[in-house]
């Protein structure tokens, strides 16, 4: 390994050497090797897939190794459990949020190790108080007594922060911690994490996002098809190396956009409120168009789409599809109408985590497979495998666990499972949240050739490059209305954040600064 031990001569934080792991015949990590230093942040890449996540799971202590070592703080260790790993000083954020809905945030921050008062009673002051004190460190305001459901994607991510912080943990791995956060909220992460770096703790970030890498770690490991790389000091390496690395081959082409034939109106929408969420929002979408929603994080994009489709009613205004009135507040009718819809958390609102890949993929289309009232795993799995293929889904079987896919691999699933209804419309939310740059490119040439083919789609994306790489037209949103409506020659990076943020001056980015990472354009 080319990475440098601690020049202190105390023991690496972390260190791990030619990790192998296998679940029956499929060889998710080969030879995992990762050493981290105290006081430093090391950055870990590599495509979906490529044993990032499986490392991980063996840090946290979710899988025990096959081969190979794994030494903390200079003492071989194995852990049988996450409380093991958590007790030896190991604080894991995951990708997707892992909140229990039903308790408060505090009582989620503090879940297993909440403050006892006399008789043993939970101290709920004090838990509330701890909460508070985390937030302020965050530089963010959460209400600790408010239950975690129904919060943002950006807030459980900020929750799962701040209980790892709240661990005085010697190792934090954060795994796409950022995904969710707006510029603001990224800055604040990053300072908290360079304090706790200065602190002479050993980070490990994991991230899609080039500038959040270089503009963060010290250290950079490459991963990829489950084995170790390189590793390489931050200053010494580029990202186009990095690319290379990753995905073995060039990408040379990330928003292969390629023109269509606009046909009629699809789509429109006309009129649409919602009090306190959006107002008089209308716009229309045609055959073969692209038409992006962009704004900040908040501004109402997601709660808009939501309501086209009919997951939440609205107050006024109509939604009409081919010329037909939609009934509000009904997906169904939106489904039969020609809808489908991708959402922004693909994990608990896309997908059947414990369900088989045939499962999920012929969820929405059960009635046209089943046979005097019975569904047979045959049927499903004929109905699957076709999209499964044409979306090259990475997987030995179509009765694996979406569970055990990566991100990347989980949202081509919830595509599939959409383009098997043959849907004149697609609305999809974050189509690449938390997908490496090679599966970016596949997601962004997929959507291309559907737009091709005649399918109306409306995207909802944080990222700017992907807005102005991907969209015919742009609809900016702000405080829940439709701002600037811009064609595809006149979406400039400044026109859109000008709209976005209600002023008539450059302000900070649209969504995550990294979004806009030019470094990520070019790979």
């Amino acid at each position: 390994m080319s990475g440098p031990s601690d020049p202190s001569g105390s023991p690496l934080t972390l260190e791990l050497r030619d990790v192998a792991k296998s679940f029956g015949a499929v060889a998710a990590l080969r030879s995992g090797t990762l050493e981290v230093r105290p006081g430093s942040i090391h950055a870990l890449v590599g495509e979906n897939g490529a044993g990032k996540s499986t490392l991980v799971k063996v840090i946290a202590g979710v899988h025990q190794r096959d081969a190979g070592e794994f030494r903390l703080k200079g003492e071989e260790v194995d852990f049988g459990s996450t409380s093991e790993s958590k007790a030896a000083g190991v604080a894991v954020i995951y990708q997707e949020p892992t909140l229990f809905p039903d308790l408060s945030v505090a009582e989620n921050i503090f879940m297993g190790r909440q403050p006892l008062g006399p008789a043993r009673r939970i101290d709920r002051k004090r838990m509330y108080d701890g909460s508070a004190a985390l937030f302020d460190r965050l530089g963010v305001h959460i209400d600790p007594r408010r239950p975690a459901r129904g919060l943002s994607i950006a807030d459980q991510q900020i929750i799962e922060i701040a209980k790892a912080i709240s661990l005085d943990a010697a190792l934090l791995v954060m795994d796409e911690p950022t995904a969710a956060l707006s510029g603001v909220e990224v800055d604040r992460l990053f300072a908290v994490a360079r304090s706790l770096r200065d602190e002479g703790r050993a980070l490990v970030f994991i991230s899609h996002r080039f500038e959040e890498v270089f503009a963060l770690c010290d250290e950079v490991t490459v991963m990829r098809d489950g084995e170790y790389v390189s590793t390489d000091p931050i200053v010494d390496t580029t990202v186009d190396e990095i690319v290379a690395r990753m995905v073995g081959r060039e990408v040379t082409d990330l928003f292969p956009k390629t023109p269509a034939p606009v046909g009629d109106v699809v789509l429109d929408v006309e009129g649409l409120n919602r009090t306190g969420v959006f107002h008089d929002v209308s716009f229309q979408v045609r055959a073969g168009e692209i038409v992006a929603l962009a704004g900040l994080v908040g501004a109402g994009r997601s709660e808009i789409a939501r309501a086209v489709f009919g997951v939440d009613a609205y107050d006024a205004g109509s939604v009409r599809m081919l010329g037909r009135a939609v009934r509000p507040g009904r997906p169904r009718a939106g489904i039969e109408a020609g809808m489908a819809f991708v959402p922004e958390d693909r994990r608990q609102q896309g997908l059947v985590v414990d369900g088989t890949i045939a499962r999920n993929v012929a969820a929405v289309i059960r009635g046209r497979l089943d046979r005097l009232g019975f569904l047979t795993t045959r049927a499903e799995n004929r109905a699957a495998g076709p999209w499964a293929a044409r979306l090259e889904v990475k997987t030995n079987a179509l009765d694996m666990p979406a569970t055990t896919m990566s991100g990347g691999n989980q949202q081509k699933v919830v595509l599939a499972k959409w383009l098997a209804t043959e849907p004149k419309l697609l609305i999809i939310d974050e189509p690449t949240r938390g997908i490496d740059v090679g599966t970016k490119s596949e997601v962004h040439r997929l959507l291309s050739d559907l737009a091709g083919q005649g399918l109306a789609i409306v995207m909802i994306s944080s990222e700017l490059p992907e807005v102005l790489g991907m969209a015919d037209r742009v609809l900016v949103v702000h405080e829940g209305r439709i701002t600037a409506e811009l064609d595809r020659e006149e979406a400039t990076a400044e026109a859109v954040m000008r709209a976005a943020t209600g002023s008539s001056g450059i302000t900070p980015m649209v969504g995550n600064p990294a979004s806009a990472s030019t470094e990520e354009v070019k790979a």
